[in-house]
């Protein structure tokens, strides 16, 4: 693409970034310490082309090129004060990216030259980085969305999938081997129907956001495959689009979603506004410390060449500046409403509340998030810690918001792999976590619950490995959590051992009963309703290989399991009990003696304290009244279910329960019986009140009054 030979007209200060619109594209860029911004052109040689923008308002420095459409390649010079000492650290030999690119072509090859210190002394270093950076690019806002709208799950239905763009679909024996690992693989018919296979309402995708591959990885052969690494917070990452043609990353995303959403299926990204790709300050200069470091960074009070780091990267947003939240909040609303995508999950996001240095719940960025019209009203899910001191938040955010409930994962964990002292603090977790979330007036689904996630261990491997194997990553074991909470079931890794492998598998549904039949939000890893493993690695961040993706052949191997997942998520799709809006009381419903949840001993008797107290206990009976739910439907319809009985045992032998007379049943069906997933291939058993019954060692039942 040639460059048009045309003086920029003056433009306007607002929207931020390079905006076409049909006929030319603006151009802004916020600098504070800017003395002079260039825009840098290139053609397809890459012959650059600078016209300086001489139009600076409220530190907004823009200019209009009539001529100028999307495919455009550019990035900035900025000039001004190089003073680390003071934090400022402008450079023009070194080529930024914009911000506000929408999307980038290219990566950083981690030439000398992208950095602006000398690796053999440390002094200054004023080589181009130009033929050495990626390129910000202009791009159509034009897509032709027809009918396209939010599905709108409300959260109690809500059954999210994390998966990873790439690995989710890159062995696909029915995805066209050219688009696999790409957004149009990720909306497929062959994935759609997975995904309505096996129940899931919500894919959440690792990060999408443009992202750097880390230089000491690419010096080791490896790549950031995870994504944890944003350089551009409103452009879809290159790499996923199936199509070379410059910018089409956008429109292949739009896309995606608009043939998820046709399918009734919301897209929840996992954004990382915490930190950037350009580190501490031995990091490169590629965007935001180029142009105004002390602006978008937090610094050291009384050391400002060093970076206030509580995201374990090397730097952290300054999140109580006024151009880096309106960075944000400007990138959430452009997701939502030119992408179009129905929620965020937010990395690390106690970092977001540091406004000065506690996590604070009150700060400027909630405050914004709270009052926006567009960003208020989709799903917010916070990862609600960071590594920085006082980070770990889980139940501490504002009511708008849901979290990753690190508590829950780690009661179910433990509770499953036969430590004591857990059933208590499973039943608060079973129950929604009123612990956590209702004191400030959340509901149940305020919890996103899940038992394993991207990082850690797969299902498959956190029952068949006691410790991390993360040699593939080549640091020495140093990475990755070393407690994790797993059981091998009595052997390390494979096996060929029958009896070890049918207990792997049992607990595998055990896991995922507990998840999904527990009140909030359940997530599942991808790949695990299809038993994918990573050999016992519990954190291929950097592993873009079969390591980490899904083995679709080994997948054929797992249908049992796949089915059971499939079961599961119908069962919670059809009995509202099993997701309430509201807390469970545990008290008698009006008019009735009966409560809407009740808990027993496996002998029938009602759990006292001393029973809760006993360290050893690991069998307990919960009776749930689906008669007895108190908050009406959407339509303000009363809602009523059947009565459950769920039985857990995770004691190491078989324990005899026996229903007391609740719920005035006599005989209860056998919906889940982990220890026989097959029950569609037998004839329906059943149990009767007051009857004596076996519930096998390590399994969970599920009984539904039949009359």
């Amino acid at each position: 693409m040639p460059v048009p030979n045309a003086r920029p007209w003056p433009g306007t200060p607002y929207p931020l970034g390079a905006t076409y619109d049909g006929s030319g594209t603006n151009f802004a860029l916020f600098s504070e310490i800017a003395e002079r911004v260039e825009l840098c052109l290139y053609d397809d040689d890459g012959t650059e082309t600078v016209i300086p923008l001489r139009e600076r308002d409220a530190f907004v420095w823009h200019g209009y090129l009539p001529a100028v459409g999307p495919g455009q390649r550019y990035g900035y010079r900025v000039h001004g004060p190089f003073d680390p000492a003071q934090g400022h650290r402008c450079n023009p030999a070194k080529l930024l990216l914009d911000p506000y690119s929408k999307a980038v072509e290219g990566d950083v090859d981690w030439d000398e030259a992208c950095f602006s210190y000398t690796f053999a002394d440390g002094s200054f270093n004023d080589a181009d980085s130009a033929p050495h950076m990626p390129k910000s690019v202009v791009v159509s806002p034009f897509f032709d969305w027809d009918n396209d709208r939010h599905p709108r799950t409300p959260y109690n239905e809500t059954v999210i999938y994390e998966a990873h763009v790439k690995g989710l679909t890159m062995t696909h024996p029915g995805i066209p081997e050219e688009i696999r690992g790409t957004y149009a693989a990720v909306a497929h018919p062959v994935m759609i129907e997975h995904y309505k296979r096996i129940g899931v309402t919500a894919i959440e995708l690792m990060p999408v956001h443009q992202f750097v591959h880390d230089s000491h990885l690419v010096e080791r052969g490896l790549k950031n495959y995870w994504g944890y690494n944003t350089i551009g917070f409103l452009a879809p990452h290159s790499d996923y689009c199936s199509s070379g043609q410059r910018g089409q990353q956008v429109q292949e995303f739009k896309g995606m979603v608009k043939a998820l959403h046709a399918e009734g299926l919301e897209v929840i990204l996992d954004v990382v506004y915490n930190h950037t790709a350009e580190g501490n300050q031995l990091g490169p200069t590629l965007s935001m410390r180029g142009i105004d470091n002390a602006a978008y960074y937090r610094l050291v009070e009384d050391d400002r060449a060093h970076y206030y780091d509580t995201t374990g990267t090397g730097n952290t947003l300054l999140m109580k500046h006024p151009h880096v939240l309106q960075l944000i909040m400007d990138s959430l609303r452009y997701w939502v409403l030119e992408m179009h995508v129905d929620g965020f999950r937010f990395d690390l996001a106690s970092s977001l509340a540091r406004q000065f240095h506690e996590v604070d719940r009150l700060s400027a960025f909630f405050d914004l998030v709270q009052q926006d019209p567009v960003v208020s009203q989709v799903k917010l899910i916070a990862e609600p810690w960071d590594v920085g001191e006082g980070g770990y938040n889980v139940g501490g955010f504002p009511p708008l918001w849901t979290e990753w409930n690190g508590k829950y994962r780690d009661a179910v964990r433990d509770f499953w792999r036969g430590e004591d002292e857990r059933l208590a603090d499973l039943a608060s977790r079973l129950t929604g976590s009123a612990d956590l979330y209702e004191e400030n007036g959340r509901r149940p689904y305020a919890s996103i619950n899940f038992v394993t996630a991207h990082d850690g261990f797969t299902l498959h491997d956190l029952v068949s490995y006691n410790d991390k194997h993360n040699e593939a990553n080549g640091e020495d074991g140093n990475d990755g959590e070393s407690h994790n909470r797993s059981w091998n079931c009595g052997v390390e890794g494979e096996t060929d051992d029958l009896e070890i492998t049918v207990l792997r598998e049992q607990q595998k549904r055990n896991l995922l009963t507990t998840l999904l039949l527990s009140q909030g939000v359940p997530m599942l890893l991808h790949g695990d309703e299809l038993g994918r493993t990573q050999h016992g690695n519990n954190n291929v961040y950097a592993q873009d290989s079969e390591l980490a993706w899904i083995d679709w052949d080994r997948a054929k191997d797992f249908e049992v399991l796949t089915d059971f997942t499939a079961h599961l998520t119908k069962l919670r799709r059809e009995h509202p009990v099993f997701r309430r809006r509201r807390f469970f009381r545990g008290l008698p419903v009006k008019g009735s003696p009966l409560e809407d949840i009740a808990w027993y001993t496996p002998a029938g008797e009602e759990m006292s304290d001393e029973d809760w107290d006993t360290g050893f206990a690991r069998s307990v009976a919960v009776f749930l009244n689906g008669e007895a739910i108190r908050e009406p439907d959407s339509r303000g319809e009363p809602v009523t279910d059947d009565q459950f009985w769920l039985l857990l045992n995770g004691h190491h032998e078989a324990m005899d329960f026996l229903l007391p007379n609740v719920g005035a049943g006599e005989r209860w069906e056998v919906e889940i019986d982990t220890y026989a997933p097959l029950l569609d291939n037998a004839e329906q058993r059943s149990v009767k009140t007051a009857e004596a019954f076996s519930v096998e060692a390590r399994s969970v039942m599920l009984l539904r009054k039949v009359f």
